[in-house]
């Protein structure tokens, strides 16, 4: 049987039910951890799954952050220093990695166990242990006017990956790397291949590669 919910009823939901149900409807999200320090040096770690490719050359990542109508220090230290890490999570620490939206007093890092890593003179820390680490720039926001959602840009500066991960063609094995994804809010999981497939042309099934 097939539930329908009309616009009308979404609004008319409790709203703690149409949150879990709206933040589902787009499948499973990538998950990251965002590094981040202010110009004092505290350092802040935060998971996010509205993180996004916006292009390859140059190479940009997109962010989605809420309105900034409260204290939100991942975007504000981005806005401040320009400068940010995003980190792969692992079963290993996707525990951690949710804990790090606790509302916490001293450093997230301090708070969880997880390890600040430090990469040359790059200003933001990155997470020690994650397989696939970028450090990033601030390029610009926005603010969409629909919900004042901010959307950031960031260019993507410096890429560490492990090895084992990082196919010939230059694609990640993501089922080798053991990243983790999120749906809703606090469901993770772990991706299982179907298959790799060629690009796909007219009259011809795609076949495995």
């Amino acid at each position: 049987m097939i539930r329908h919910f009309s616009a009308e009823d979404l609004m008319d939901l409790d709203s703690f039910y149409r949150r879990n149900l709206v933040n589902c409807l787009s499948g499973y999200k990538s998950l990251n951890l965002i590094g981040t320090r202010n110009q004092s040096g505290r350092s802040n770690l935060a998971p996010f799954s509205q993180v996004f490719h916006i292009g390859a050359a140059p190479p940009l990542v997109g962010i989605l952050f809420r309105p900034h109508t409260v204290k939100r220090d991942t975007l504000e230290n981005i806005l401040e220093t320009k400068s940010f890490t995003l980190n792969h999570v692992t079963p290993a620490h996707y525990k951690e990695a949710h804990w790090t939206a606790a509302s916490w007093e001293i450093s997230e890092f301090e708070g969880t166990g997880l390890v600040e890593e430090d990469k040359g003179d790059f200003f933001a820390p990155f997470v020690k242990g994650s397989p696939v680490q970028l450090g990033c720039t601030l390029v610009e926001t926005q603010t969409l006017q629909v919900n004042q959602t901010i959307l950031l840009i960031g260019s993507i500066d410096h890429i560490y990956v492990e090895e084992k991960g990082l196919r010939m063609d230059g694609s990640l094995d993501l089922n080798i790397l053991e990243t983790v994804t999120v749906s809703g809010l606090d469901e993770y999981h772990v991706g299982e291949k179907l298959g790799r497939l060629a690009y796909p042309k007219p009259g011809i099934l795609p076949v495995e590669i």
